[in-house]
C-alpha cells in the first residue's frame, strides 16, 4: 500500500464527501478509491467514515486522521514547492469559476497565454455567479464582484475593479426621453437583473455627497443572464447599469448611451476567492497571479465618462 496516496485519496474523499466526485478528481476509477480507503481503515485498525446510500461523515478517530493528513500533506508540498523540479512547476487539473460575462469578456481571450506558459495544467472553467461550495465541489479558486464576506475557510485576493455604467438604447431614449437626475428615474423603467444569491432584483446605488443612496426603479422585464441584460438594454427594452467591461463595446460603437455620468456609483472590487490552506499549491499560485495581471492591465480601458 502506498501510504502517501492513500492519504491523499482519503483526504479528497473527506473534501468532496463523496467516493465518486473524488475518484473523478483524481481520475481514478470509484473501486480503487473505495479500496483504498478500505486498506487504509484495516491498515490503522479503526473505522475512518461511517457510510450510507446518501453520504458519508467522519468518525471521531477519522477526523484526527484527516487533520494530520492534511497537515503532513501540507508540508511535504511545501517543501517540494521550495525546489525548482517538477515538483515546484503548477502542472495537473485546476477548476475555476467566474461570471459568464467576465470568462467571455476578459479572461478566454487572453487564457491561450496561461496554458501556453504551463503546458501540464488542464483547465476547467465553469461559469455561474451562484454560491459555490469550493472543496466539496472539487473548485480550486472563483472569481466574484464585490466586497467578499469574511470567511474562516477562504482566502479573498482583490485583483481589480470595475465601474458600474448606467445606459439605455438611443431608442429607448428618443421616445422616454434622457433622464437628467436621479429623481428623473421615476419617470423611466428598467431592466432587472435578478440575483441568484438573494432571488431578487439587484438595487442600484449611487453616491452623492459622500452618502450612499439606492435607488429602486419599475420592471417591466427581468433576466437573470448578463447577455440576455445587455442584449435587452441594445433592443430599447429599458435601462440597465451593468459592469463597464460588459457594455464597453456597445458605448463605443453607439448602440448604447451612458446617462448618469455626473452620478457616482461605487466601484465593484473583483476578487480571486480559495480555500485557505497553510500552503497555497503552485497551480493555484499560478492562476491567480496570471489573472490578477490580466485584470490590471484590463481595467484603465474599463472607465467612461
Amino acid at each position: 500500500m502506498d501510504r502517501l496516496q492513500s492519504m491523499q485519496i482519503y483526504t479528497r474523499v473527506v473534501e468532496m464527501q463523496s467516493f465518486s466526485r473524488a475518484a473523478g478528481s483524481l481520475s481514478l476509477p470509484p473501486s480503487r478509491v473505495t479500496r483504498v480507503v478500505k486498506e487504509l481503515e484495516a491498515f490503522l485498525g479503526v473505522r475512518l467514515l461511517q457510510r450510507t446510500t446518501r453520504h458519508i461523515s467522519l468518525t471521531p478517530d477519522g477526523l484526527v486522521y484527516f487533520d494530520e493528513c492534511k497537515r503532513l500533506l501540507a508540508d511535504i508540498e511545501s517543501v517540494e514547492a521550495s525546489f525548482p523540479g517538477s515538483a515546484g512547476k503548477p502542472r495537473g487539473r485546476l477548476r475555476v469559476d467566474m461570471t459568464l460575462s467576465l470568462a467571455r469578456l476578459v479572461v478566454l481571450p487572453r487564457v491561450s497565454e496561461f496554458l501556453d506558459c504551463f503546458p501540464e495544467v488542464q483547465l476547467t472553467l465553469s461559469a455561474s455567479d451562484r454560491t459555490v461550495e469550493l472543496v466539496q465541489e472539487g473548485i480550486d479558486c472563483v472569481i466574484r464582484a464585490g466586497t467578499p464576506e469574511d470567511s474562516p475557510t477562504l482566502v479573498a485576493k482583490r485583483i481589480g475593479a470595475f465601474e458600474w455604467i448606467t445606459c439605455a438604447s438611443p431608442a429607448y431614449l428618443a421616445r422616454h426621453g434622457t433622464p437628467q437626475t436621479l429623481e428623473d428615474l421615476a419617470n423611466h423603467h428598467a431592466v432587472g437583473y435578478l440575483s441568484s444569491r438573494t432571488a431578487r432584483s439587484l438595487e442600484w446605488n449611487f453616491v452623492m455627497d459622500g452618502e450612499s443612496r439606492c435607488i429602486s426603479m419599475p420592471e417591466r422585464l427581468i433576466v437573470n443572464d448578463t447577455d440576455a441584460y445587455v442584449t435587452s438594454a441594445i433592443e430599447g427594452l429599458g435601462i440597465i447599469r451593468a459592469g463597464s467591461y460588459m457594455v464597453r463595446q456597445h458605448l463605443q460603437s453607439g448602440q448604447l448611451q451612458r446617462i448618469l455620468a455626473n452620478y457616482a456609483a461605487p466601484s465593484a472590487p473583483l476578487s480571486v476567492l480559495y480555500p485557505r490552506n497553510r500552503h497555497l499549491s503552485p497551480t493555484v499560485r499560478a492562476f491567480v497571479d496570471w489573472v490578477a495581471g490580466v485584470v490590471g492591465e484590463a481595467e484603465p480601458g474599463w472607465r467612461f465618462g
